[in-house]
């Protein structure tokens, strides 16, 4: 996990540009992940490490906003905090990704790293083959594979209504 601490540190600093204690969200990810790994397998240290910063660092908006320590208005949320979200929605949404985030585990190595480097990281299809030393061709087929298992975890999980 180590090499992607200054990916990590970068991406938080970009995103939660002010008011967040980035040495903080860095060192609890790490202890989160360490004790994941101790309970289960982690597929996908490096997925996770981020998807667990990111909601630790939301956490800490949120936090700051019902404390009224900070003024939201200093920090750039567009696009990942909801401001308009109900208690039910907002927990509704951390359920969903907590599920998108299994589903993408649960999924045959090269296919995650696939949807992970195209969906997550959002690079083109030509630079995922290159990143993985694989065809182009196999990116769409195992993109397409794993895009379809999930589809089927989502449809065997979902709660029904």
């Amino acid at each position: 996990m180590q090499p992607h601490e200054p990916q990590l540190r970068a991406w938080l600093t970009s995103q939660f540009p002010s008011g967040q204690d980035v040495d903080d969200i860095v060192q609890e990810a790490f202890v989160r992940v360490l004790r994941a790994r101790t309970d289960a397998e982690v597929r996908s240290p490096k997925a996770y490490l981020f998807v667990i910063a990111r909601n630790l660092a939301l956490m800490r908006v949120r936090h700051s906003k019902v404390a009224k320590e900070d003024s939201l208005a200093e920090i750039d949320c567009s696009g990942i905090l909801d401001e308009d979200a109900d208690v039910p929605h907002a927990v509704a949404r951390a359920q969903e990704l907590e599920m998108l985030t299994e589903a993408i585990q649960s999924l045959p190595t090269r296919c995650r790293q696939i949807l992970t480097l195209r969906k997550i990281y959002g690079l083109s299809q030509k630079e995922t083959a290159a990143e993985l030393g694989i065809a182009e061709h196999t990116v769409e087929i195992q993109a397409a594979i794993g895009l379809k298992k999930i589809g089927q975890f989502f449809r065997r999980y979902r709660p029904q209504a």
